[in-house]
């Protein structure tokens, strides 16, 4: 593993060694994080990333693209085939820099933007006051029925009339349930507004048809490459052809400068395993997965915001089990799973302590867990709630922790050489 660096940086090549074990050895069940295949490694880390360019295919700042050209089309209509889009550009760096370049293409500063409230379940580029989309826009923030804990439509509806928003952005981070975009398609044509769909956390689930797709919907669709898509350290943005101009010229000059080649390729790799069966039946079981740890952490009397998942993730409230998320997150971290501390719908809670935590099960799921490890990991949870305090009991479930992670590989014999 990484043998040059070994020789020529001890430090750093220990870093990397030290987080390949810990991923090995924990239990990974941050919803935005995933496992991906070697290629992707491989890619990222290939020669590609010795040329810079700035343009599109076809039409570059420099000289010598022709070679590189072939691999951005690839990915571009790799994209356009797996989300059935028009159109397609994969130079956003992130998920953040796609959104950006979409409100770059339609918006003026000062325009009036709604988005989902970051607090009940948005992202903090759907208009958050300390994100650049906050300070440059006049979000109208949109958020959830207080009974039901799911997107509250009417009161989406009723805003959209009232303020008569640019465009309407939909997505979360922390939701767990379906939204319904063809509502909100009907909402923003209705005061004539554009619609745009972040799905950043479902493209995974939407690439393998186990999660209605907003493509047919929406203007503009905008996702990472990471997470459920499991792939490229990157983003990127999908939209109707007649608005293909706008994104083009949003995302470069507009956003952003040179683009990192050797993680388009990357892209280009992720979206071609999407089309695979394995791939599907994977997204398949992380839903399987998180429904069934759902159902164990509800039987162990914990409280699951919107009592369910129809995807990758879940939400729990701890204040059954008298605990913050800051609380259980860091419990749970020193037994050797990791999650993070979440904000519940309308938290008593202050962001960095919240009542809550989210739980994804991508990583584990592409590592082969299914459900009858999820039950024993709603178990092993349970315990830690009910044990916090007591050392002994903690240090007992951690060896239970790493005996689990111990039947499920990652990179076996990759990089033990």
């Amino acid at each position: 593993m990484l043998q040059t660096v070994k020789e020529q940086d001890i430090e750093l090549y220990k870093i990397v060694e030290e987080e390949l074990n810990r991923q090995r050895s924990e239990i990974e069940m941050i919803a935005s994080e995933s496992y991906v295949p070697t290629q992707i490694l491989e890619l990222q880390g290939s020669i590609l990333t010795n040329k810079t360019t700035e343009g599109f295919p076809g039409n570059r700042y420099h000289a010598g693209c022709r070679v590189i050209d072939k691999a951005e089309r690839l990915g571009i209509e790799r994209a356009k085939l797996l989300f059935k889009a028009e159109h397609a550009n994969i130079q956003p760096h992130g998920g953040s820099q796609a959104n950006q370049c979409v409100y770059a293409a339609i918006l003026e500063p000062g325009d009036t933007v709604m988005g989902m409230r970051l607090d009940q379940g948005g992202h903090l580029t759907h208009g958050s006051k300390v994100n650049l989309s906050g300070r440059f826009y006049n979000f109208i923030s949109y958020g959830l029925d207080r009974e039901t804990e799911r997107i509250d439509y009417d009161e989406l509806e009723r805003l959209a009339h009232e303020h008569h928003p640019k465009l309407i952005v939909a997505g979360a981070s922390s939701y767990s349930r379906i939204i319904d975009y063809e509502r909100i398609a009907k909402i923003a044509k209705s005061v004539h507004s554009k619609f745009m769909v972040d799905m950043a956390h479902v493209a995974g689930l939407v690439a393998a048809g186990v999660h209605p797709s907003p493509v047919p919907y929406a203007d503009f669709v905008t996702s990472t490459t990471t997470k459920t898509l499991a792939g490229a350290r990157g983003g990127f943005a999908l939209c109707k052809q007649d608005y293909a101009k706008q994104l083009d010229k949003a995302t470069f000059p507009g956003v952003q400068g040179s683009a990192h080649l050797h993680i388009m390729a990357a892209k280009a790799y992720t979206f071609k395993r999407a089309m695979t069966t394995e791939f599907r039946d994977c997204m398949k079981q992380v839903v399987k997965n998180a429904q069934k740890l759902a159902q164990v952490l509800k039987e162990n009397g914990f409280r699951i915001v919107t009592d369910g998942t129809d995807n990758h993730l879940l939400v729990v409230d701890l204040r059954t089990k008298n605990l913050t998320g800051a609380q259980f997150e860091k419990a749970l971290e020193d037994v050797g799973i990791t999650v993070n501390k979440n904000m519940i719908p309308f938290d008593p809670q202050k962001p960095m302590i919240t009542s809550g935590v989210r739980i994804g099960t991508t990583a584990m799921t592409i590592k082969g867990m299914k459900e009858d490890e999820m039950e024993i990991m709603g178990n092993m949870m349970k315990a830690v709630a009910d044990n916090i305090d007591r050392a002994t009991v903690l240090e007992n479930i951690k060896k239970q922790v790493l005996e689990l992670s111990s039947k499920f590989s990652l990179y076996e014999g990759y990089f033990d050489n």
